[in-house]
């Protein structure tokens, strides 16, 4: 029997590609939309959009009331239904902000009550809620008041506290600064950029704070009632596009890009 050296067969070793191209795909990107329908009753809100971003990408979505900013974050979560496909990459762990919860501020419910139902129903460790107050800069005596007692401020980076449980990978922030000052608006963002670096997450937040968004944002995703631009922020914020979205000029200030 002849033994014939890998080099000198006649035949080409052929070697399947690795990773496969799906692996690849969830590599670099940790979502991908895809011709993405969304309608309410009678309303066709969203309709083919698309787009791609990657891990660890800080993505703005800015546009008018009722072009469906939330009403994407709700699709992206599966919360409600949609037509088109909409993939996160595996193991994603969602940590979600909402603008503001269906409570009565004067319900006797403290700050520290609604991490323990939110740790609960995760099935999360209480040990983590002292951990994450500590992080957002909320002292544990202020989450113990009433919800209704924290000023609009405190109740922000509550609601901080609550979408950082369980250690997310991508977190979503609908409006975070919405009713806070100027300088708390900066702290905020300037908390969203470190928990961003120390956690590698991907931060989706919705946002009508142009000059931030422009000091913040890695893509811009800009809705009207019929149709999106996505991209960077320098290609997305444009004063023409702006113009075309809002139905008049809009002035903001350029921050130089991260």
């Amino acid at each position: 029997m002849t033994i014939r050296r890998r080099a000198e067969l006649s035949e080409p070793c052929v070697v399947p590609p690795w990773p496969p191209p799906d692996y690849i795909l969830f590599v670099e990107n940790v979502l991908e939309v895809e011709h993405l329908g969304i309608r309410l009753g009678n309303v066709q809100v969203l309709h083919e959009l698309s787009f791609r971003l990657p891990k660890g990408a800080t993505l703005a979505i800015i546009g008018p009331n009722g072009a469906g900013k939330t009403v994407l974050f709700r699709a992206l979560i599966g919360a409600i239904p949609y037509e088109g496909s909409v993939r996160w990459a595996p193991g994603t762990r969602f940590g979600y902000m909402p603008q503001k919860l269906d409570l009565e501020r004067d319900l006797p419910l403290s700050g520290m009550d609604l991490l323990r139902a939110r740790a609960g129903m995760a099935r999360l460790p209480p040990e983590q809620l002292p951990t994450v107050l500590h992080r957002v800069g909320l002292g544990e005596e202020v989450a113990a008041r009433p919800i209704g007692a924290l000023s609009g401020g405190q109740f922000h980076l509550l609601l901080f506290a609550f979408a950082l449980l369980g250690a997310p990978t991508v977190l979503l922030l609908d409006e975070p600064t919405a009713g806070v000052d100027e300088p708390g608006q900066e702290r905020l963002h300037e908390l969203v950029r470190r928990i961003q670096t120390e956690q590698e997450a991907t931060v989706l937040l919705i946002s009508h704070e142009l000059s931030i968004v422009t000091g913040n944002a890695t893509h811009v995703l800009c809705l009207s009632r019929r149709r999106a631009w996505f991209g960077a922020p320098r290609e997305v914020i444009t004063p023409q596009t702006l113009e075309e979205v809002y139905g008049s000029p809009v002035r903001f200030h350029v921050h130089d890009e991260r």
